[in-house]
């Protein structure tokens, strides 16, 4: 008869044993899951970080600091966008000098489109004012809204392209 009364013994060990190790492998689960939603989340931030940069630099240019600024431009953009400056920038540096140009960007706002583990599109919208050093002529505000397409780099969000949107 002992022997009955431990058979009910290790038919509940083993079953608490296996809610245990049910509960167990449902917390790992859920704990990778809130992990790789927080890495989501902060490839979120980042890309909507890393659109504004470059949307800022692009709106901020000054004569007497243009090679810094257009050196900012190429740096927060990879691809076909990295090309394209790097190919006017020699142009653009010409130009802003010669008319002493004097760019004072504002971000006004970014918002996620869509994205994936490796790119992202974002629109973003931007205002500047523009004046000549010099100049009797009033400054100029301008408005700026972009879709601004980005691939992650060595775990860096760039802008790969860039196109203006009405």
């Amino acid at each position: 008869m002992a022997g009955l009364a431990v058979r009910p013994a290790r038919i509940l060990i083993a079953a608490l044993s296996g809610i245990l190790a049910a509960l167990v492998g449902t917390g790992v689960w859920i704990a990778a899951q809130a992990r790789d939603e927080q890495g989501r989340a902060g490839d979120r931030q980042a890309a909507l970080l890393a659109a504004g940069v470059h949307a800022k630099n692009l709106v901020s240019l000054d004569y007497r600091t243009v090679a810094d600024d257009l050196r900012r431009i190429v740096d927060t953009s990879t691809g076909p966008a990295r090309a394209e400056y790097t190919a006017t920038a020699a142009k653009l540096e010409s130009t802003t000098v010669g008319n002493k140009v004097v760019q004072h960007g504002v971000l006004r706002a970014t918002g996620l489109v869509s994205m994936t583990a490796t790119t992202a599109r974002v629109l973003v919208v931007a205002d500047v004012e523009i004046r000549w050093d010099g100049s009797k002529s009033a400054p100029q505000d301008r408005y700026y809204r972009w879709q601004m397409d980005l691939s992650k780099v060595g775990g860096l969000w760039l802008v790969s392209k860039v196109v203006q949107v009405t």
